[in-house]
């Protein structure tokens, strides 16, 4: 399976962040498979910011889900993110891994920069 980030590099204060995740060689709602959003900041740990399951479920970071939402288009075999009121302590390389569960993860895209900046 190879999984490609794609959106925006470049974000505005208060914006909100949004992020697609396009993947190939195996479809989003094959059992039982969770699809993630993770993100790290510079010279920082990962961080999960939520998953969406091979069925539609959805779960969030506690610390972020106010202002998180992930959905997903089976027809295009893609899932997004969408991240509101960023600020510029947010700037981070955001990934959309495959795993089997909210806390494993195998496959990962490249990962795509994102910098909140006015």
């Amino acid at each position: 399976v190879q999984l490609q980030e794609s959106g925006p590099g470049l974000v505005k204060p208060s914006q909100t962040l949004s992020l697609t995740c396009t993947v190939s060689g195996g479809s989003i709602t094959t059992n039982y498979y969770f699809w993630s959003w993770i993100r790290q900041p510079p010279g920082k740990g990962l961080e999960w910011i939520g998953s969406i399951t091979y069925s539609g479920s959805t779960y969030y970071s506690p610390s972020l889900k106010s202002r998180t939402s992930i959905s997903r288009d089976t027809s295009n075999n893609q899932f997004s993110l969408q991240l509101s009121s960023v600020t510029p302590a947010h700037p981070a390389v955001y990934y959309c891994p495959r795993g089997s569960s909210v806390y494993t993860f195998g496959a990962w895209g490249q990962g795509t920069q994102v910098t909140v900046s006015s």
